[in-house]
């Protein structure tokens, strides 16, 4: 595989400044023990409070800092929003958009989440976009229908720039495998996966959809992370739960040394 691993820590609001940096301490003193061992790129996606205090507990090492969400406006009266501007002011170069929970609690469509990618993408962020089936969806046979029409709704936003297009990073996530315990086979993964790598390469072309990462995102333990990302089309995880705990994260992170 010539795409590179991406294991994305997403802390959800969980936090305050001082849990927060307790917790990136640990993963820094994890990953320099593994030092010079072939690890996957680490990426911590910290609440909006905790971005600037954990950016500066990274700065100098190879741990990338992102946000959970963003605005697709550009500054003015927008309260409570956050511009991917403020983000990259504060040292993120990625961001996380159309998580299930937005989806779900926030009603965020994809069209929304498409106006969102494009302004990542204009504000000099990596969009990481979310894509998934509730379980209602999956036990109907619907989970590719599903995935379809959410992914679809990416190609017209993508910028022309053939670089910035192989920037982009989508997430699996099936919304019934979140915070559940459940978790997608591998196998009923990397079918998904390769799905959604033949969308790219038809709509894209080879080249670009080689090296766009596609992120698992449900339930992804240390115990099962390197038999997940050991498939073709899996290019590492988006992690929840087991972000909030140095010692499990980066056990997953362990999972592409295996």
């Amino acid at each position: 595989m010539s795409r590179r691993g991406l294991v994305a820590g997403n802390w959800k609001m969980n936090g305050l400044t001082g849990a927060a940096d307790t917790l990136v301490g640990g993963i820094l003193k994890g990953l320099e023990q593994r030092k010079g061992k072939n690890i996957c790129e680490v990426l911590v996606c910290p609440p909006f409070t905790a971005i600037q205090a954990v950016g500066k507990k990274i700065a100098g090492s190879a741990v990338k800092l992102g946000g959970q969400n963003m605005s697709e406006h550009k500054p003015g009266a927008h309260t409570g929003e956050i511009t991917g501007q403020m983000l990259t002011d504060i040292g993120c170069t990625y961001v996380i958009l159309g998580h299930s929970e937005r989806r779900s609690m926030y009603g965020e469509d994809s069209q929304l989440v498409a106006r969102k990618m494009v302004a990542a993408y204009r504000d000099g962020l990596t969009p990481i976009v979310c894509i998934g089936e509730t379980l209602q969806e999956r036990e109907s046979g619907k989970t590719l229908d599903v995935i379809r029409d959410q992914v679809s709704a990416i190609f017209p936003n993508l910028p022309a720039d053939e670089a910035k297009r192989q920037q982009l990073v989508l997430a699996y996530e099936p919304v019934w495998a979140i915070g559940t315990g459940k978790t997608a086979t591998p196998e009923q993964a990397q079918e998904v996966h390769a799905f959604i790598r033949k969308m790219l390469v038809d709509q894209l072309g080879n080249d670009t959809a080689s090296k766009v990462r596609i992120l698992y995102g449900g339930s992804v333990k240390p115990d099962n992370a390197a038999i997940i990302f050991s498939k073709p089309d899996v290019d590492g995880g988006l992690i929840g739960g087991a972000a909030l705990k140095a010692e499990d994260f980066l056990g997953i992170i362990d999972g592409f040394q295996g």
